[in-house]
C-alpha cells in the first residue's frame, strides 16, 4: 500500500487505497446495522408475538422495545473494552473481532427456539444474545470511523467520513427490505420460521466484510503512535483511563450531541414502524415501503452535508441539523396520521433525511476530532456509546410508553423529540470548531 506525505508528521495514503478503506468501512458499518436494526423490526413486527405471547399485547410491546434497549446498555461496556483494544494493539484487529461477532450472535438469533417450545428460556436467550451483539456493536463504530477519519486527507475529513455513515441506511435498507419480503408470507409461516432467514443470510454478509477488512492496513496516525512508542520504550498508562481522567468532557459533550442524532431515528425507524401499523391501522408493506425510499435517500444527503462540513465546520451543520429535527417532530406525525403514502415520505424525508442525516453526516469526523490520537478509539467509542444508551436505546420503549399513557396520542412523542434535538443543539453551539485540527497531536 502505498502511501505520501501529508505534511502532518504522518504518511497520507494515495487515492486507491483511501477508496479501499471508505468501502470497507461501509460494507462493514452495513453489516453492523443491519444485524442491529433487524432486530428493532423484529421487535416491532414479530418478537411480542413469539416471544411474550403470554401477557397483554401493549405489555408485550414494551417488553420487545425493552430488549430492544438491552443492547444499548451493553455497548459502553463494548466501547471500553473494544477501545482500549483499539488504541493499544490497533484498529484493524479490534473490528476483525467485532463484525465477526456481530455476525455469530446475529445468526444464533434466528435459531431460537419460541416462547411455546422452551417457556421463558426463549426471551432469556433473546436478551442474553441481545446483549451480546450491543457490547460488539460497541466497539464497530468508532473503529471503523477512526479507519476512514485518520485515512482521509485534511480537507476531506467530512465527506469521507460520511460516506461510511450510509451503511446504517443500507443496512437499514436491506433489513427493511428483506422483511417486506417475509411479512407478505402468511401470518402462521412468519411467526413460525419467516421471521428467521433475514437473521440466518447475514452470515453472507459478514464473510464479504471479513474479507475486505483482512486486505487492510492500519491507518497512518496509529502506525506514526507505534513508531513513537517503539523509539521511547516507555509503558503507556491505559487509553480508557487516559481519556476519562483528561478528556471527558468531550465524552459527555458527545452524549448530549446524539440525542438530536437517535431520538428521531429510532423513533422513526422503528416505533414509528409500530405505531403506524398498531395504531393507525397502515399496512405494513406500506410503512417498510416508506421507510426504504427515505433510506435510498440518504445517500445523496451524507455525501452533501459531509462535503458541506469541510467547508463551513462541523459545528454549523449540527445546529442546522437540530434545529430542524426539532422543527419537523410535529410535522412528521401529522404527515403520517395522513396514511398517503407520498405524504409520509415527506414526512420522512424532513424529519430523517435532512434534519438527521446532517447531523448523522459529520458525527465520524466531528467526534473523531475531539480527541488525541492515542486515545481516539477509547474516547470516540465510549461517547458515542453511552449517548446511545440515553438517545437511542429506549426511545421506542419510551416513544411507546408515553403514547399509551395518553391515549395512544402522539403529542407527548413528538414533544419528547423536540427537547431533545434542542438539548443537542445547546450541546453543538458549547462545542469546540474542530475541522482544522491536526488528527496527529494530543489534544491540550
Amino acid at each position: 500500500m502505498s502511501a505520501i506525505s501529508s505534511g502532518t508528521g504522518a504518511k497520507q495514503l494515495d487515492k486507491a487505497s483511501i477508496r479501499r478503506v471508505v468501502i470497507s468501512s461501509w460494507i462493514g458499518n452495513t453489516i453492523e446495522f443491519y444485524d442491529f436494526l433487524l432486530y428493532g423490526l423484529a421487535s416491532a413486527l414479530v418478537f411480542s408475538k413469539i416471544f411474550f405471547p403470554t401477557i397483554s399485547p401493549l405489555a408485550a410491546m414494551l417488553a420487545s422495545f425493552a430488549t430492544f434497549g438491552v443492547g444499548f446498555i451493553a455497548r459502553p461496556l463494548g466501547g471500553i473494552f473494544f477501545g482500549h483494544m483499539g488504541d493499544t494493539l490497533g484498529r484493524k484487529i479490534t473490528l476483525l473481532i467485532t463484525l465477526g461477532g456481530m455476525g455469530i450472535s446475529t445468526f444464533l438469533v434466528g435459531c431460537l427456539p419460541t416462547y411455546e417450545q422452551i417457556g421463558v428460556w426463549a426471551p432469556i436467550f433473546l436478551v442474553i444474545l441481545r446483549f451480546m451483539q450491543g457490547f460488539l456493536v460497541g466497539g464497530e463504530w468508532g473503529g471503523a470511523m477512526l479507519m476512514v477519519v485518520e485515512s482521509a486527507p485534511p480537507n476531506r475529513r467530512g465527506l469521507l467520513g460520511a460516506i461510511p455513515q450510509t451503511g446504517g441506511f443500507s443496512g437499514q435498507l436491506l433489513a427493511t427490505g428483506v422483511f417486506a419480503f417475509m411479512v407478505m408470507l402468511p401470518e402462521d409461516q412468519l411467526l413460525s420460521w419467516g421471521w428467521r432467514i433475514p437473521f440466518w443470510l447475514s452470515v453472507a454478509l459478514v464473510i464479504l466484510g471479513l474479507y475486505m477488512r483482512r486486505r487492510l492496513d492500519e491507518t497512518p496516525v496509529f502506525q506514526q503512535i507505534q513508531k513513537e512508542q517503539k523509539k521511547e520504550k516507555k509503558k503507556e498508562a491505559s487509553p480508557v483511563i487516559e481519556v476519562i481522567k483528561h478528556q471527558w468532557r468531550s465524552i459527555v459533550l458527545i452524549m448530549f450531541l446524539r440525542l438530536a442524532e437517535s431520538v428521531p431515528f429510532f423513533l422513526a425507524t422503528v416505533f414509528a414502524v409500530s405505531y403506524a401499523t398498531s395504531t393507525l391501522n397502515i399496512e405494513r408493506q406500506t410503512i417498510l415501503n416508506v421507510v426504504m425510499a427515505t433510506c435510498v435517500i440518504s445517500f445523496g444527503t451524507h455525501a452533501f452535508f459531509g462535503a458541506l462540513s469541510d467547508k463551513v465546520g462541523r459545528r454549523p451543520i449540527y445546529i442546522f441539523g437540530a434545529l430542524f429535527s426539532a422543527a419537523m417532530a410535529f410535522p412528521f406525525f401529522w404527515l403520517l396520521e395522513s396514511g398517503s403514502f407520498f405524504l409520509m415520505v415527506l414526512g420522512y424525508m424532513l424529519l430523517i433525511n435532512i434534519g438527521h442525516n446532517s447531523i448523522n453526516s459529520v458525527q465520524p469526523s466531528f467526534f473523531t476530532e475531539l480527541f488525541g490520537p492515542k486515545v481516539r478509539y477509547s474516547g470516540a467509542s465510549i461517547g458515542a456509546q453511552l449517548g446511545a444508551i440515553v438517545a437511542g436505546g429506549f426511545t421506542p420503549f419510551i416513544a411507546k410508553s408515553l403514547s399509551a399513557a395518553f391515549n395512544d396520542g402522539w403529542v407527548p412523542v413528538a414533544t419528547y423529540v423536540v427537547i431533545a434535538a434542542l438539548i443537542g443543539c445547546i450541546a453543538a453551539i458549547r462545542a469546540p470548531e474542530t475541522s482544522k485540527r491536526d488528527l496527529t497531536k494530543d489534544i491540550e
